[in-house]
Parts: structure tokens; C-alpha cells; sequence
């Protein structure tokens, strides 16, 4: 039985790195479309969009992160796998504390709720149109270029 439709609220997290940002990649099996977007994820009934973003950036990649902002909250309708989505996104600024991390050409992350692991790397706006991957949720692009 599918899950009622419902708005689903999520946090992500820019990070930045002179011109790039740190994204996952992910794919649409029926749509045959690469995707990428930043890390983050669902918000949890009674937890602030920061506290889950910071839920979450602790659960995938471990590390402690400072100066977190909010810059954007943006709504995003979708099809993936053949299904449809709706979410509100809150968009965040933060920095990494250890700068060694920024070292790093790709992290490794772990997906909490299903125990899965995945690859982010740091990823320039002209490097995604180049290697036709779109940026997810659309309208993030601009947000990136500001």
C-alpha cells in the first residue's frame, strides 16, 4: 500500500569549497536521469529545520559543522521513480569546524535510516552542466551562484 501524499519538509546543507559544492549523486531508473544535491535530509515532527539539518549532517558524514545559516527555503515539486514529491526545502550555509575536510576530493556517507553508503564530492556549477547532472531542487543553482 503506497503512503498517503503529503509535503514533506527536508533540510540541506551548502558546503562550500572555492567554487564547488559538496553533493551526492543519485539516479532516476525510469526517467534514466543523474542527479545531484546537497546533504541533508527529512525533518522530524517536532525538531527545528536547523536542528535537523544538524541531525542529519551527523548521521551522514560525522562531522562537526559552525556558522549555519538559513539562506533560502524553497519549494519543490517532482517525479522520481515514477512517483510524485512535494517538498519544502530549507537551504543552509554552514562551514566545516576541522578544515581538513575540505582536503578531501570525495566523503564518504552513510544514509542512517537504511544503512546504505554513498559518495559526496565537491562538485563546480559548470562541472554538473558538463557531466549533465541537474542540481536538486531546481532553483538551487541560483541560490549556489550568489
Amino acid at each position: 500500500m503506497d503512503k498517503p501524499q503529503c509535503i514533506r519538509p527536508i533540510s540541506i546543507c551548502l558546503f562550500r569549497k572555492d567554487n564547488k559544492i559538496l553533493v551526492s549523486e543519485c539516479f532516476d531508473s525510469i526517467k534514466q536521469d543523474y542527479f545531484c544535491r546537497p546533504l541533508g535530509g527529512g525533518i522530524e515532527f517536532g525538531e527545528s529545520s536547523q536542528e535537523a539539518m544538524l541531525r542529519e549532517i551527523n548521521e551522514e558524514i560525522s562531522i562537526e559543522v559552525e556558522k549555519l545559516r538559513l539562506i533560502k527555503v524553497i519549494e519543490n515539486i517532482f517525479v522520481y521513480e515514477g512517483k510524485q514529491g512535494h517538498e519544502v526545502v530549507f537551504v543552509y550555509d554552514a562551514e566545516f569546524v576541522d578544515k581538513s575536510w575540505y582536503d578531501k576530493e570525495e566523503l564518504t556517507c552513510y544514509e542512517d535510516s537504511i544503512k546504505t553508503k554513498f559518495t559526496a564530492r565537491w562538485l563546480s556549477l559548470a562541472e554538473i552542466k558538463n557531466q549533465h547532472i541537474r542540481l536538486v531542487p531546481e532553483g538551487l543553482a541560483g541560490v549556489v551562484a550568489t
